[in-house]
């Protein structure tokens, strides 16, 4: 049985396909890989550790949920929850389910001017926002337990997130082949060393 989405769908169609699949909703990564798995021909098919792709990908997917909340809300069917760790359909309630007016973050995916007149050094910043988001700036506390979806952020990005039997030595190895390959000296970039140490910090906590 052939399960790839439908070309002639745009991506919101698609996504709100993937959603009805699943009730409890899902991350923006995981609606990413499942958008891959299914041969969507409106997303980039290639790995994410480039942060030019990571951005275009990212973009694409927001833009994409962000018209489908609005089209929902005005059928009155449903409530689109948006944010990178939980992508959700919910009931309609009239009066509570509208859009916020003066929404930035709306403004900024609808404006498809930002996907074209981002450079690369903005996205460099942009990518060193969204690590310490995952990390949760919480420099001094180290003692709590961190969410699941700041592992795949980091196998994704050391693209190993499909290895099977992972561990340590295996992350170490791929961290020293990524830290030789991005380092300043050798013409990479100083926020990729930063995202690509915070990665590793995040799956020390996770593997041993």
């Amino acid at each position: 049985m052939n399960d790839d989405l439908e070309p002639e769908q745009d991506l919101a169609e698609q996504i709100l396909l993937l959603l009805r699949e699943q009730p409890d909703g899902c991350s923006e990564y995981e609606l990413i890989q499942q958008l891959k798995a299914r041969h969507s021909t409106h997303i980039p098919h290639l790995p994410l550790i480039d942060k030019l792709v990571l951005f275009r990908t990212h973009f694409l997917v927001f833009n994409a949920l962000y018209r489908l909340r609005d089209r929902l809300w005005g059928e009155c069917s449903h409530h689109l929850q948006i944010s990178p760790l939980c992508v959700q359909l919910q009931p309609y309630v009239p009066g509570t389910s509208g859009i916020t007016t003066g929404d930035p973050l709306r403004d900024y995916y609808l404006d498809m001017t930002n996907l074209r007149d981002t450079d690369e050094a903005e996205v460099e910043r942009l990518l060193a926002s969204f690590w310490s988001r995952m990390r949760g700036d919480q420099v001094g506390d180290r003692s709590g337990d961190w969410d699941p979806e700041q592992k795949r952020a980091a196998l994704e990005l050391f693209e190993l997130d499909r290895e099977p039997g992972l561990d340590m030595a295996a992350i170490k190895r791929r961290y020293r082949q990524l830290v030789s390959i991005h380092h300043p000296d050798r013409g990479g970039s100083t926020t990729r060393i930063q995202s690509i140490n915070l990665a590793m910090e995040i799956l020390q906590r996770h593997y041993r």
